[in-house]
């Protein structure tokens, strides 16, 4: 399982990279794993508020529906629209062209309630 070390992520297999005030925002490589081929992905509206914790989208797979869930709240500034036509990208690349959204943080001291990589793993391995 691919865990980069320099994103947050999520109990919920959401990871976060902050770049300059944006946060993007996709699933982990344990999610697209566990789901198999993605066919469908459902995203909001750019412009909507999201709240840590909402549901904010959803991922079809050959397997079964998952819903999205907002690592940290924030607008919506961008969907990756690519995914409309290649919802694959999810499982080839979910930590690059696999991406969902990209948000502008409310609260950046949210990302202190999302775990660090090694503590990802270890969550994980757990399950």
């Amino acid at each position: 399982m691919e865990c980069p070390s320099h994103l947050k992520y999520s109990r919920d297999h959401e990871w976060v990279r902050i770049e300059g005030d944006k946060a993007v925002v996709g699933i982990s490589d344990y999610a697209q794993d566990k789901l198999e081929d993605v066919v469908y992905i459902d995203l909001p509206e750019p412009g909507r508020e999201l709240q840590q914790g909402d549901i904010f989208g959803s991922v079809e797979s050959v397997k079964t529906v998952s819903d999205l869930i907002a690592p940290i709240s924030g607008e919506v500034l961008e969907v990756n629209e690519e995914l409309e036509d290649a919802p694959e990208q999810v499982n080839q690349d979910p930590y690059g062209a696999g991406w969902m959204i990209k948000v502008r943080p409310d609260d950046p001291s949210e990302l202190d309630s999302l775990l660090d990589a090694d503590a990802y793993r270890q969550f994980v391995e757990e399950l």
